[in-house]
Parts: C-alpha cells; structure tokens; sequence
C-alpha cells in the first residue's frame, strides 16, 4: 500500500525562488532514495479561519504563503527506511541546502492512504 508525507509551512513571499531552488534539490534527494513523487503547491487561496486553518498552524505572518507538500512512497517501509538516509545525506544539511524558511513552523506527519480514485 502507498504511503505519503504531508508538509504545510510558511514562506516568506520574497523567498519564493530560493525555496523553489530548496526544494528542486530536497525532492531529488526523496527520489533518489525511492520517493515516487513529490509536489510543492504554492498557497494561491488559503482563507485565514476562525479556528483553525493553514495560515493558523504555521503561524503565518504578513508577507509570508503557505506552502503545501506531499511525498508519495511506495510503502511504508521505503519511506522509513529513505528518511533515515535523507537525513544523513550532506545535501540536506542546513550549510549544504538552508531552509529558505522557520522550519519551527513546519508543520510534517506520514499518512497511510485510505481511498485513492
């Protein structure tokens, strides 16, 4: 069965190009250890609630877009076994490839798919 990750976080709008670099070079790196897919959405309509919402649980601050990623894996299994491998790759360490962004606001879960259509 599939697995995903899903990650939402706040951009600064100016670091739009710097975060498209960021994740051109992550995502390669989740594919080369086994990711089937990876997309990047830039928030294009992301209403602020009155509860809860996106702009709420990233704590998004003026002059800053909510960016929304999936990783699709084959399995479980590949995408535990890859995030230890990814983590450890020097491409992915902060001085190699800064996180254009506050990765304490990144908001990151894996998620089993229960319907696909």
């Amino acid at each position: 069965m599939s697995y995903i990750d899903g990650f939402a976080v706040a951009v600064p709008n100016d670091n739009k190009a710097l975060y498209l670099e960021h994740a051109t070079l992550a995502g390669g790196i989740f594919k080369e250890y086994g990711a089937l897919k990876i997309i990047e959405a830039w928030g294009d309509d992301v209403p602020d609630g009155e509860v809860t919402s996106f702009l709420k649980a990233v704590q998004a601050k003026e002059g800053e877009t909510v960016v929304f990623s999936i990783a699709f894996w084959p399995s479980k299994v590949v995408r535990d076994e890859a995030w230890k491998k990814v983590m450890e790759d020097p491409r992915m360490q902060n001085d190699e490839n800064p996180m254009p962004f506050d990765g304490k606001r990144l908001i990151y879960g894996g998620f089993e798919i229960l319907l696909e259509i």
